[in-house]
């Protein structure tokens, strides 16, 4: 399965939790784009690779790219970290296309529905890291990963 996960800038939170994923399950070929062109080339927000480092995560190697209308066809999954990014995904979606486009804290059992929010905005890259764990979980759990 090919899953992409999708943020604001691609420097906190989708390189967090593509990273998360690779590491719980390797067997997923996995990116992590922004719907914003602000950062790319750049690597993910240092508080970031800091964070996630502590948790055994290493976000170093990842550099931020652009959503593109193509990536409709190269993955299966596309997971957004919030509700704005999900519409601007939608946005794109090329005519016929059905890949699955959903939130990322769809799958939770306590978060459906919510975002994830932004740890460059909060601060809080613990909690953020949290929640992206906890989808990750979820969603090799559905499919049946984990």
């Amino acid at each position: 399965m090919r899953v992409l996960c999708v943020c604001l800038g691609n420097i906190c939170r989708s390189p967090t939790a593509e990273a998360v994923l690779r590491k719980m399950a390797p067997g997923l070929s996995l990116d992590s784009a922004g719907t914003s062109g602000w950062h790319i080339g750049d690597p993910p927000y240092a508080p970031a690779i800091e964070a996630a480092a502590r948790r055994g995560y290493d976000l170093t190697p990842l550099r931020a790219r652009a959503f593109q209308t193509e990536d409709f066809e190269r993955f299966d999954l596309i997971l957004a970290m919030d509700a704005q990014n999900l519409r601007d995904i939608e946005k794109l979606r090329p005519a016929g296309s059905t890949t699955t486009v959903r939130l990322f804290l769809d799958y939770t059992d306590n978060n459906r529905g919510q975002d994830v929010p932004d740890p460059y905005y909060t601060r809080d890259f613990d909690g953020a890291l949290d929640l992206v764990e906890q989808a990750a979980a979820g969603l090799l759990r559905s499919l049946d990963l984990y």
